[in-house]
């Protein structure tokens, strides 16, 4: 079943912080159903420009409607966001006033039974993003050896069962294809003790996040990704980041900090105060933003939701 609903997370606290000026040039890298790129859109003028990119062909192809019915100035590119470069370049545009991100999985790719990002509807093993992607989840689990499989698990997961998980998924295949999200629910099920079962939140969310970011390639993408937009943002132009797990976050915070703060703070005593290297970027909020209570209220997801934000100032 298809679905377009999708509420759009910190959104408030996004469009704040990319500070937003009506004839800027602003990159929603993740456009999924334009919930924030509407609102980007709505503040620009007829001098500004909106880029979406996604490589979800539905997710184009609703946004560019829904955009449409509030403005002409926008583009929409299908591709992956580490390719954020080659977009610019295709376009003519060397620097852009600022970048979004709003990491994982959209609400209707959840929704939709077909794309198997859900652990809690059967369907298909397949979470690709982009369905040209060759690589599905199916794939993984019924190909991949039992070290990688307990690898993907354990790095990319943080799932303590991972061996167990991987032996109990390659003895199962012995027998047939492992087809669905549902058998392979079962799986993970019988792979934990009862007590690891009886814990809070769904046993098989950690094995389908490793799974998810491993048929994407999720965390090499989003490394590219914020390098490039390094390379693309003007001076003060700011990088908005969302994440949802810890994986993501790391990778964005450690990417901020090697660009906003100088390492060592021993200096000559004579030196001059205009020899002293001052970095590129500053960090707007050196604590991450989170969701308040009543969007925790409105909308589930913005639980685990962190924003960064960062700045290009010299």
């Amino acid at each position: 079943m298809k679905s377009d609903f999708h509420i759009p997370v910190l959104l408030n606290e996004a469009i704040n912080g990319l500070n937003i000026k009506s004839n800027g040039i602003y990159v929603d890298s993740t456009l999924g159903r334009a919930g924030h790129s509407s609102e980007i859109l709505k503040k620009l003028d007829t001098n500004g420009l909106l880029i979406g990119i996604d490589q979800d062909d539905e997710a184009l192809e609703y946004s560019k409607a829904k955009l449409s019915k509030i403005r002409s100035n926008f583009k929409v590119v299908k591709s992956n966001f580490r390719n954020i470069l080659k977009v610019l370049e295709d376009l003519g545009i060397k620097e852009v006033d600022g970048i979004l991100f709003d990491l994982g999985v959209s609400s209707p790719q959840f929704d939709e039974d077909y794309r198997g990002f859900s652990y809690n509807k059967n369907s298909e093993l397949d979470m690709r993003m982009d369905l040209s992607n060759p690589l599905t989840a199916k794939i993984v689990i019924n190909t991949y050896p039992l070290e990688k499989l307990t690898k993907i698990f354990r790095e990319y997961g943080e799932e303590k069962f991972a061996y167990q998980i991987a032996k109990n998924i390659v003895k199962a295949r012995e027998n047939g294809v492992i087809s669905t999200t549902l058998e392979l629910v079962e799986i993970i099920k019988s792979s934990k003790p009862q007590k690891e079962l009886s814990k809070p939140g769904h046993p098989a969310k950690q094995v389908f996040q490793a799974l998810r970011i491993e048929v994407n390639d999720e965390l090499n993408a989003l490394k590219e990704a914020l390098e490039a937009s390094l390379k693309a943002i003007r001076v003060g132009g700011r990088i908005v980041v969302i994440t949802f797990q810890s994986l993501e976050d790391r990778i964005v915070k450690q990417t901020f900090k090697s660009v906003s703060v100088i390492e060592g703070d021993r200096r000559n005593d004579y030196i001059n105060p205009k020899d002293i290297k001052t970095p590129d970027f500053k960090e707007i909020n050196r604590k991450v933003i989170i969701a308040s209570e009543e969007e925790l209220e409105r909308n589930r997801r913005s639980k685990s939701a962190k924003l960064r934000i960062l700045e290009k100032v010299k």
